[in-house]
């Protein structure tokens, strides 16, 4: 069995992380490796940079806010290329769907944003998980970041993200639901990649 990649996207707080976590777990169970990945890492020196422009220090342009977003993803690309090559299965906590999401919110273009990451790998599953934003709000409120704080905003992300589902390799799931019922969903979705017991 190839190993593959699987991208996880929503809104903060949907549960993107839980779920990466226990699908993980599901696959070590089963003998297999697996890689986790979250997006933006802010231990790399771009992801430095993000960070301090997410957090009030720096003034960026939405293109430039991206253009760090995806930056940080192709420092990482070696590292999940390798591990694919090595037949280790890679959970991603945001990945490509999250540029076009937050930068189509903003005005972007969702094509150029698409195509400034076709070389980095392709997801074979992308799993939305989907909350409303006062959602997103209610489960954490406070240490927001720039982005987290604009409820309005992150109506046009989630719409994005909604728009993005309807394409081939897209499952969307409740996230409103407990962990569990989200989790078995998840499970469904990745079966037929993964062939877990």
């Amino acid at each position: 069995m190839s190993a593959v990649l699987i991208a996880f996207e929503g809104l903060d707080q949907s549960g993107k992380e839980t779920q990466a976590r226990l699908l993980a777990a599901s696959i070590a169970a089963a003998g297999r490796r697996v890689m986790t990945v979250s997006f933006p890492d802010y231990e790399t020196p771009i992801g430095t940079e993000l960070h301090r422009a997410l957090h009030g220090q720096r003034d960026y342009a939405p293109d430039v806010i991206q253009m760090l977003m995806i930056a940080n993803r192709y420092e990482w690309k070696p590292a999940i290329a390798r591990a694919l090559d090595q037949g280790t299965t890679v959970l991603a906590d945001r990945y490509l769907a999250s540029s076009v999401a937050y930068g189509e919110a903003q005005g972007l273009d969702p094509d150029w944003l698409f195509e400034a990451q076709k070389y980095l790998p392709p997801p074979a599953l992308t799993v939305m998980i989907d909350i409303a934003p006062s959602t997103a709000v209610a489960r954490k409120r406070t240490n927001r970041d720039r982005f987290e704080e604009d409820l309005a905003m992150l109506g046009r992300v989630r719409a994005s993200y909604r728009r993005q589902a309807a394409q081939a390799g897209w499952i969307a799931i409740d996230g409103e639901r407990p962990v569990e019922a989200v989790a078995a969903d998840v499970a469904t979705a990745a079966a037929s990649l993964l062939a877990l017991p």
